[in-house]
């Protein structure tokens, strides 16, 4: 049985549990997900889920108790939404820690501050689905020599979710949403690493 855990040190937790669980049962799987705060917890995951938030504060927490080390020793599959996706990044528009597992490169409120939040929809994996950006990152650019990044999703012009091997970093909250197709996604890919 596969762990997946929503890292508990800023941002929308409580909704990325609720929705993991929704869709693992949507799709007639049985997961263990629970909120993860140290890298001991990290350690018997198999997929971690880092939801928005302030990315360099929880930057340094991840660094301070070493989650990023137990993540990458472990091969530990990764979603970031928003401030997950900036830290995901090797790169970003600011001086902070980052995870750098993905060859990306972010910037940090692409789409504004936090009264400049919207929602919007996008197209992703062949559907539509509603974003919902809030201080939302995107992409200034990524390796495109890399054979294992896909670009999963854009709005104007701006890239809005990517994926390198079984990390996808996205900059809305699909976590706010009903909509368990992105979260399904992440499942899949934990599954099949």
């Amino acid at each position: 049985m596969i762990k997946i855990g929503i890292l508990n040190l800023q941002g929308a937790v409580s909704e990325h549990y609720d929705i993991t669980k929704k869709a693992a049962r949507n799709m007639g799987v049985d997961i263990v997900v629970e909120p993860v705060r140290y890298a001991e917890d990290v350690q018997t995951c198999d997929g971690i889920i880092i939801s928005g938030g302030e990315s360099t504060v929880i930057g340094k927490l991840i660094f301070e108790r070493g989650i990023d080390k137990v993540i990458k020793e472990n091969n530990i599959a990764v979603f970031g939404t928003c401030a997950g996706m900036v830290l995901l990044g090797k790169k970003t528009d600011f001086d902070q820690p980052l995870i750098g597992l993905m060859d990306i490169s972010v910037k940090r409120n692409t789409y504004g501050r936090q009264k400049d939040s919207f929602e919007s929809p996008i197209e992703i994996f062949n559907q539509e689905y509603q974003g919902v950006f809030i201080r939302a990152p995107a992409l200034e650019g990524y390796d495109k020599s890399k054979e294992d990044i896909k670009v999963l999703s854009v709005l104007d012009d701006e890239i809005i979710a990517i994926q390198q091997g079984h990390n996808i970093a996205i900059s809305f909250h699909p976590e706010l949403t009903h909509d368990t197709l992105i979260h399904e996604y992440f499942i899949n890919e934990v599954l099949n690493q």
